[in-house]
């Protein structure tokens, strides 16, 4: 009896070793489904990251598809999308708008003059408190919304070359636009 146990409890970790690997394939977490989709974004007026005493809201991008892009310069993931987000930004044919997260504003202006800015516009949303109405899990974070306002897509995790080839650039298609970005 005392020789089976090492073993039953080797195979016990070899099972609860394989369930984990399952679970992370199968539940996937940049897989989050949004309860967003579909539906209207938010209502947002936030202070743009250049001029503070100026504002950019929901309003203000009706009558045409944007994205919106979650970022930080604390994020270290946002560092590995930014040079795709700088490749890519004019050639996907909508404002690419830059929603910067729980972050402070002398920090996000130097990360942008550091790495460059890919944006049409920059939004500061330093408390978080817009960014729960957007169901934000973290940064990065990129939402596909039309131009009457409702959200149709959401990407976490950071958006790479494949991401804006497969995913991105097939529904800006779909919206009439025509991004230079290969089908």
């Amino acid at each position: 009896m005392k020789l089976y146990l090492p073993l039953a409890i080797f195979l016990a970790l070899v099972g609860l070793f394989g369930f984990g690997l399952w679970w992370n394939s199968a539940h996937n977490p940049t897989l989050v489904p949004s309860p967003l989709i579909g539906k209207p974004a938010p209502a947002w007026n936030l202070p743009l990251l250049y001029e503070p005493a100026k504002t950019l809201d929901k309003a203000d991008m009706l009558g045409k598809p944007y994205i919106v892009n979650v970022f930080a310069s604390w994020c270290f993931a946002c560092a590995d999308e930014h040079p795709v987000l700088m490749a890519y930004s004019h050639d996907l044919g909508v404002p690419l708008i830059g929603y910067d997260y729980k972050d402070k504003a002398t920090d996000a202006l130097a990360w942008l003059q550091q790495h460059g800015d890919p944006y049409t516009q920059v939004v500061a949303d330093e408390s978080g408190r817009t960014a729960i109405n957007f169901g934000v899990y973290g940064a990065p974070e990129t939402y596909l919304i039309n131009a009457r306002g409702i959200i149709l897509w959401k990407h976490i995790g950071p958006l790479t070359p494949g991401v804006i080839r497969d995913e991105l650039a097939p529904r800006l298609r779909k919206l009439g636009i025509q991004p230079r970005i290969g089908a």
